[in-house]
């Protein structure tokens, strides 16, 4: 990959991870849950279900999930419930300041079941999967060995990506600190399970390119 198509490249990568879709939302709704140390180990999930689709990209199997009308129902109505199953759970999540939290009060989540959340919402998600599928190929030389080539494109949306939710879950998990009254705090839960739900409702309007 040539250093200039490796530079816009690094461009598009801070403009695809900085707009707001459910990666955003879900680092937002970590952060608010359970603090920076353990919400921002959704991004690492993020970042595995970003990998997962530039391989199903570059596999081929995006172009079948783009054009089988029966592949891409499949994967988005997965992505579909389990976004609003997020959505659900946030709104339901018990209003307990993050002092409370610090001492104990209710466990914290595992990092290991933040990756997890972080990489279902990404690998069920087929409008990011259409997404690369336009995106990718207009970074790659065919003439040039792909395999170096889908690796830089995947280190460099990863990098941007974990800078960004750096910030998203830094942000939450800071107002979070400033709430100490369980009525804000149960409206900020039900907010962001209203986000999770909006997003699932755009997800389901996504219809397959023709």
């Amino acid at each position: 990959m040539e250093f200039s198509t490796w530079l816009a490249l690094f461009a598009a990568s801070w403009a695809i991870s900085i707009s707001p879709g459910p990666g955003a939302v879900a680092s937002m709704s970590a952060g608010l849950n359970h603090g920076f140390r353990i919400g921002y180990f959704t991004a690492f999930g993020l970042v595995l279900g970003i990998w997962v689709q530039i391989v199903v990209v570059g596999l081929g199997l995006g172009a079948l999930i783009a054009a089988s009308n029966t592949a891409f129902a499949v994967v988005k109505w997965l992505g579909v419930a389990y976004l609003v199953w997020l959505g659900i759970q946030q709104w339901r999540a018990p209003a307990v300041p993050m002092v409370a939290k610090i001492e104990g009060e209710r466990p914290q989540a595992s990092r290991a079941s933040m990756v997890l959340r972080g990489l279902l919402v990404n690998i069920v998600n087929p409008k990011g999967t259409v997404f690369l599928l336009a995106v990718v190929p207009q970074f790659i030389n065919l003439a040039q060995p792909l395999l170096p080539q889908y690796v830089a494109i995947g280190l460099t949306i990863a990098f941007t990506d974990l800078v960004v939710m750096a910030g998203y879950t830094a942000l939450a998990a800071r107002v979070l600190g400033t709430l100490t009254s369980t009525a804000h705090i149960r409206a900020i839960n039900r907010i962001f399970g209203g986000m999770f739900v909006l997003a699932g409702s755009l997800l389901a309007l996504l219809k397959r390119a023709t």
